[in-house]
């Protein structure tokens, strides 16, 4: 934001100097595995599809390298969580995760209760490989069903069907208390009675998190380019009124855009990243964020795996690296905190963001003004007219120059 935009003179000093933090927040590690059995149309993660043996074993020693030449940045900073996403995680060998579990732990703080979670994938699932990844240290799973109802399972793309869906089900609940359970909605040609049905079946499994996500078409994708005939909006949300209330009736707290938990089972690891919190990516295209006194850092791996694995090996697999600029940060952090039903404390801007929230006075005013959020001494938080246009709410918080 500009001093203008900001509109107090803390605003305009804020211009001035760097961030300023008490504590440094608390730090994630995530670890990317970008191969898939095959890219679904509508995915835009850095994931590629295993065509042959995956090279799993230089992989991980790519994984450690470049944990290695990160430490001097996250020296002495314990893990709170870490999270195995992808590409589909779960296609590596339970011994290969168990082998970058003790490399973390011989090389960082890792906290007794830290939430260690894997992405899986039905039709990667086998109850001896699962059984295996709990001994190795991964207490909790985040299952990609997205439909329990073949027809839109084909339309998706994905590799696996209902009845592999539900077998992997039965197996992560025999492993895991503690899972949760990934489904889209909004599908080609879906109507609002199979999304329901969708529901229903997933309640069946009773999962401690639930994850109801709108299937957008995101550029670069196959969808993106050839889109197939999708519910209009009308449609969609009336899905998504449905979802919500059922899932309240059944329990769940909606606590974020399109994650519901148990209560005390949300997501840690997402909640730190949506709370401003500090995140180690290592992997191909993997993100961090890290913060030190004075300014906060973004860092971006090389996204080809052979390149991420070259230079892995020649110590550093860095693409990029900027400092969040000032006029960045409270867009970055709104960006994170407005997904949140609840919204976040005022005290919290300052903890994370490292400045006053008085700094982005003028854009919460404006935002109050347009109904999207609601605030006091205790809260600010998105309002459901807010939660329903989100991005018109965010762009409310973008610096001038974008």
């Amino acid at each position: 934001m500009s001093a203008v935009q900001g509109g107090t003179p803390i605003a305009a000093a804020m211009l001035a100097r760097s961030p300023s933090f008490k504590a440094l927040p608390p730090l994630a590690l995530y670890i990317h595995i970008p191969w898939c059995v095959r890219k679904c149309p509508y995915c835009d993660f850095n994931s590629h599809a295993a065509n042959g043996p995956l090279p799993e074993e230089h992989y991980v020693d790519a994984l450690i390298a470049d944990l290695e030449a990160a430490l001097p940045l996250v020296w002495g900073r314990r893990i709170y969580s870490i999270f195995f996403g992808g590409g589909t995680p779960s296609l590596f060998a339970p011994a290969s995760i168990d082998r970058l579990l003790a490399a973390v732990r011989a090389r960082m703080p890792l906290a007794v209760d830290a939430e260690i979670t894997l992405e899986a994938n039905p039709g990667t699932f086998e109850a001896q490989k699962f059984h295996d990844f709990r001994i190795a240290g991964i207490n909790r799973l985040s299952i990609g069903v997205q439909s329990f109802d073949d027809r839109y399972l084909k339309a998706l793309g994905r590799i696996h069907d209902a009845a592999q869906a539900r077998a992997a089900l039965d197996i992560a609940r025999a492993q895991f208390d503690n899972f949760n359970l990934d489904l889209m909605y909004g599908l080609p040609a879906q109507v609002p009675a199979d999304a329901g049905a969708d529901i229903e079946a997933a309640l069946e499994y009773a999962p401690a998190h639930l994850s109801a996500y709108h299937l957008t078409l995101e550029p670069n994708t196959w969808f993106h380019s050839h889109p197939p005939v999708l519910p209009d909006d009308d449609v969609s949300a009336e899905m998504q009124q449905a979802i919500e209330a059922r899932l309240a009736r059944a329990g769940y707290r909606h606590y974020e855009t399109s994650a519901f938990a148990k209560p005390g089972r949300e997501s840690r690891h997402n909640l730190n990243y949506w709370t401003f919190g500090d995140y180690l990516g290592i992997g191909a295209g993997a993100h961090s964020k890290l913060s030190f006194p004075g300014r906060i850092l973004r860092q971006v791996r090389q996204r080809q795996p052979r390149k991420y694995m070259e230079s892995a090996a020649a110590g550093s697999a860095l693409q990029e690296e900027h400092e969040v600029s000032t006029e960045d940060i409270g867009f970055e952090f709104m960006m994170n905190a407005l997904r949140l039903n609840q919204g976040f404390a005022p005290t919290l801007y300052e903890e994370r963001a490292g400045y006053p929230l008085a700094g982005v006075l003028k854009p919460l005013n404006e935002a109050e003004r347009r109904g999207l959020i609601a605030r006091d001494h205790q809260r600010v938080m998105p309002t459901a007219l807010g939660r329903r246009f989100l991005n018109d709410l965010l762009q409310i918080f973008l610096p001038e120059s974008r």
